[in-house]
């Protein structure tokens, strides 16, 4: 399994915003290849939002960021404090 974590600052009392972002694209990932669990997170205090979503392989985590990576950037357009940044990580999961 592998996690795709995305951010990006929009700035403090964004709030409101963030969350239509969210609502907005947790459709659109639930929708593609691969898809198996998706967290927002935000912090109010400095408008920082993050996305963790868990995708079956690597390829799905690069191929769901292909496909909606110019969609993401064009919805925080002119909001944004800077760029999106994005990881993927291989999940590891604790034998104990």
């Amino acid at each position: 399994m592998y996690a795709a974590l995305s951010m990006v600052t929009l700035g403090p009392g964004m709030r409101s915003t963030a969350e239509k972002v969210c609502d907005q694209f947790a459709p659109v990932f639930r929708g593609l290849k691969g898809f198996k669990s998706m967290t927002f997170m935000l912090d109010d205090t400095v408008g920082d939002l993050a996305a963790l979503i868990l995708w079956e392989t690597k390829e799905d985590a690069k191929a769901a960021s292909a496909a909606v990576g110019s969609r993401s950037e064009q919805a925080v357009s002119g909001i944004a404090k800077g760029p999106i940044t994005r990881r993927v990580f291989e999940v590891y999961e604790p034998k104990a």
